[in-house]
């Protein structure tokens, strides 16, 4: 008899979230599920670490549960360094993050506690992926996601995913009947026209909100945007090599050293 995977599940909205139990729900016909997730929403935190501060982890699992649930009171890369040495006893087959509730495709990547989650567990050596649904309601309907989110994951247990590279997963907020399949993609060059909504308190002191509009600067056809609006899912590989390999010979050329 072939051994279950271990699957580490982890998440950015919290241990509670919809999303994450739609995900729990999908890995728990794949393989042995491990779930470790922050105690309370952590969107936007992007890579962070808590470094200033302690870290709790407690057991939330019910007695009886086959899956073990910790909530963590970090973020979400914590929740997956705490999962690798303080909580699995082996190095997880796989770590999958989300279901976000809302979209991180393009430049979001970049913002992304759920992406950032997988792309700490992709630093550990663990194969990972991120999953986002393109609804930002916390009521958001996940059936339709649960579907390609069990393909996706089912043929990176099968085929391996490359050492280094981790998987941005984008699902489109439609019908599964409306969804026309999957796309892998490249990364479009769009980013946040960002404002600052300045007001002030009672006691006249300035405060501000972060407000600002998404725009996509890119009109090809092989991009994740693309592949959302017209309704497909997005695969993008993202790594967390930063380096811009190309141009390595063009700086070179500077007078550096002299």
């Amino acid at each position: 008899m072939s051994k279950k995977p271990l699957i580490l599940v982890t998440n950015d909205d919290g241990i509670t979230a919809p999303g994450i139990l739609a995900l729990i729900e999908v890995m728990e016909t794949l393989g042995d599920v491990v779930v470790v997730a922050p105690d309370s929403p952590q969107s936007g935190m992007g890579h962070a670490i808590t470094i200033n501060n302690t870290l709790h982890l407690d057991k939330v699992s019910k007695k009886g549960e086959k899956t073990q649930k910790y909530s963590c009171s970090g973020t979400p890369a914590d929740c997956v360094k705490i999962a690798v040495n303080e909580v699995l006893n082996r190095k997880p087959d796989l770590c999958v993050s989300g279901i976000n509730h809302g979209s991180n495709s393009s430049i979001n990547v970049i913002y992304s506690g759920t992406m950032s989650a997988a792309i700490e567990a992709g630093i550990e050596g663990i194969p990972a992926i991120g999953f986002s649904n393109l609804n930002y309601n916390w009521e958001a309907n996940f059936e339709a996601s649960k579907k390609y989110v069990k393909r996706i994951t089912k043929n990176a247990l099968k085929h391996g995913i490359a050492e280094g590279v981790i998987l941005n997963v984008n699902i489109p907020d439609l019908e599964e009947k409306d969804i026309k399949g999957i796309k892998v993609c490249r990364q479009a060059r769009a980013n946040w026209k960002e404002k600052f909504d300045k007001r002030k308190t009672p006691q006249g002191k300035d405060y501000y909100w972060l407000t600002g509009k998404f725009v996509n600067y890119d009109n090809g056809s092989d991009t994740d945007e693309w592949a959302l609006k017209e309704g497909y899912v997005s695969v993008v590989p993202v790594q967390f090599d930063l380096t811009a390999h190309h141009y390595m010979q063009q700086l070179n050329t500077w007078q550096l050293n002299d």
